[in-house]
C-alpha cells in the first residue's frame, strides 16, 4: 500500500533511473491513448447508469482505511469524529502503521479497529470482513485503480484520494465496474468543499457572474523539499512520478471547482484538453544547491515540466485552465478563477482574510478590485454554515476535510444521492493522462472521453445541494 510500483509497476521501489526505453514506452503509450481518448465503449446487457442513484441507508458509516502514510494517517481520526461513523478496520502493507492508527483512535475513546499489514495483499483480506460500508483509499497514486475496484467489487462504496486512476482504461473500468456492481466511487477531492469554492459555486449558479465563458485553477504547491525528503513520501514514490511521466499529475484541486460551478456533467461536459509544459528544470536545481551527492536522487533525471496547463474547452464553447507545479520555489495557491459576462472572482490574492477579491456589474464600477467577504457571506453554503465551527477542528486544510467527511457520511445514513459521482471523478482524473498524451502530440488537442455516455446534458443536482440535518446518533 505505500510501496512505490515502477514501471513495471512493481519494480520502480529504489529510485530507478528513467532510461530512454521507458521515456520512448510513454511516448508510445501516451500516442496510444490520445488515439483512443474520445472511444466510449458500450455498456455490457444488464449496465445501467449510476447517475441519480442514492446511498442506501445506513444506520452507522463503518469506514475501512487503506494507505496509512501522511494522508491516511490523518483523515482516520476525522472519520472516526463524524456523527454515525465509526473506522472498524485499518491498513497498510506496513502492519506498524496499522498499529499505531489503532492505537490513536484507541487513545480518543473509539473502539479498536481491525489490523491488517505486511504484504501487499492484507487489503484484499481486509475486505473479506462484514463490518465495511465504505472504504477510504490514500495509497500511493499507482494503487488508487486497484484499491478502488477491489472496494467495489467486495460489494462496498469507495472515496478515493487524488487520482482515482492514471490511464484512460482504468478510468473506464472504475466507471463500469461501479455500474455493475451498484456502487458509487467517488474522488475525495476535498477542495470542492472549500468555503470559497462552494461560495463561488452558489455565486455562479445564481447568475452573479452573468454567462460563465472561463475559469482558472490549479495546484501550484513547492514540494521540492518533501519530494526530496527521505521519509515524507515512502520509497519517495512520488519524486519518482517525475521520472516516469510527463503528464498534469494532480490538477484536480483547481480544476474540480471550475468544472462543478460550470455544471460539468450537469447540461455542460469537457470535450477536448491540450497541454503545454515548460522544461523540468526546478527539481535538478534544488538537487544540484540542496541535495548530497551521496543520495539516491543524483540516479534520478528528471521529465516532468515544472508546469504544466492544460487548457481544456466545453461542449458550451467554455474555457478552462488548470495547472499544476510543485516544483517551482512559490506561495501556494489553487488560483480558483471563474469570470463571465458580468463579472470575475479571483482567490490566493490577499490581503483579505478570505484571501479572495472580486469585481460585478452592476454592484461594481471604477475598475477596481473589491473584497469577497460580503458576497462569501451572503452565499455560504449551507454546509460551512451547519459544520464549519467544527471543520477546522476536526480536519486538515482549514476544514474542508472535515466537511467532505462529515457530508459523504451524512449521505450514507441518509440515503442520498452523492454530490460528486464516479463520472465527475473519471472526467476530472482524465486529465492525468489526456495532458501526457498532448504533449506526446506536441500539445495538440486530444477528444475527452463521455464517461456519462451522452447524460452529461441534462441538468441534476450536485454540490450546490439541499440542505439536510445529519441523521440522529441512536
Amino acid at each position: 500500500m505505500s510501496e512505490t510500483p515502477a514501471v513495471s509497476r512493481r519494480l520502480l521501489l529504489g529510485g530507478a533511473v528513467a532510461t530512454g526505453a521507458l521515456a520512448a514506452g510513454m511516448t508510445a503509450a501516451a500516442t496510444t491513448a490520445s488515439a483512443a481518448a474520445g472511444h466510449v465503449p458500450r455498456r455490457r446487457p444488464g449496465q445501467k447508469s449510476m447517475i441519480g442513484v442514492p446511498f442506501e441507508v445506513h444506520r452507522t458509516v463503518r469506514v475501512a482505511v487503506i494507505g496509512l502514510g501522511n494522508r491516511g494517517s490523518g483523515m482516520v481520526m476525522s472519520w472516526a469524529a463524524v456523527p454515525g461513523c465509526t473506522v472498524t478496520a485499518v491498513c497498510d502493507i506496513r502492519a506498524d502503521r496499522a498499529t499505531r492508527a489503532a492505537d490513536r483512535l484507541v487513545s480518543k475513546g473509539e473502539p479498536r479497529p481491525a489490523e491488517y499489514g505486511g504484504s501487499a495483499g492484507s487489503y484484499a483480506r481486509m475486505l473479506r470482513r462484514d463490518d465495511i460500508d465504505l472504504v477510504y483509499v490514500a495509497t500511493p497514486w499507482d494503487f488508487h485503480y486497484e484499491h478502488g475496484r477491489a472496494a467495489l467489487l467486495s460489494g462496498r462504496h469507495a472515496v478515493v484520494e487524488l487520482p482515482i486512476a492514471t490511464e484512460l482504461r482504468e478510468l473506464w473500468d472504475l466507471v463500469d465496474t461501479s455500474e455493475r456492481t451498484r456502487k458509487h466511487l467517488l474522488l475525495a477531492e476535498n477542495c470542492n468543499y472549500g468555503r470559497n469554492e462552494l461560495a463561488m459555486l452558489r455565486m455562479a449558479h445564481a447568475g452573479v457572474f452573468g454567462e460563465i465563458t472561463n475559469g482558472h485553477g490549479g495546484y501550484l504547491h513547492d514540494l521540492r523539499e518533501l519530494l526530496f525528503s527521505d521519509t515524507y513520501y515512502t520509497d519517495s514514490w512520488r519524486r519518482l512520478w517525475h521520472t516516469r511521466s510527463t503528464a498534469s499529475f494532480y490538477p484536480m484541486h483547481g480544476l474540480a471547482p471550475i468544472a462543478a460551478a460550470m455544471d460539468v456533467n450537469r447540461g455542460d461536459r469537457m470535450a477536448t484538453l491540450r497541454a503545454t509544459a515548460t522544461a523540468p528544470k526546478g527539481l535538478a536545481d534544488y538537487r544540484e544547491r540542496n541535495i548530497p551527492r551521496d543520495h539516491p536522487s543524483w540516479k534520478e533525471t528528471y521529465i516532468n515540466g515544472d508546469l504544466v496547463t492544460c487548457l481544456i474547452e466545453t461542449e458550451k464553447g467554455r474555457v478552462i485552465r488548470a495547472e499544476h507545479d510543485v516544483s517551482s520555489p512559490r506561495p501556494y495557491s489553487r488560483i480558483n478563477t471563474l469570470a463571465g459576462s458580468r463579472g470575475i472572482v479571483e482567490d490566493y490574492t490577499g490581503p483579505s482574510p478570505t484571501g479572495a477579491r472580486l469585481y460585478l456589474e452592476p454592484d461594481h464600477a471604477g475598475h477596481t478590485w473589491r473584497d469577497f467577504a460580503d458576497y462569501r457571506k451572503e452565499y455560504d453554503h449551507w454546509l460551512w454554515q451547519k459544520v464549519g465551527d467544527d471543520a477546522a477542528n476536526n480536519g486538515g486544510h482549514g476544514g474542508m476535510d472535515y466537511v467532505l467527511q462529515w457530508r459523504t457520511v451524512q449521505l450514507l445514513r441518509a440515503g442520498l444521492v452523492p454530490d460528486i459521482d464516479v463520472y465527475d471523478s473519471a472526467a476530472w482524473c482524465s486529465a492525468v493522462p489526456l495532458s501526457a498524451a498532448s504533449l506526446a502530440r506536441d500539445g495538440r488537442p486530444v477528444e475527452i472521453p463521455d464517461f456519462t455516455r451522452g447524460a452529461w446534458a441534462a441538468k441534476r443536482p450536485g454540490l450546490d445541494s439541499t440542505p439536510a440535518d445529519m441523521p440522529p446518533v441512536g
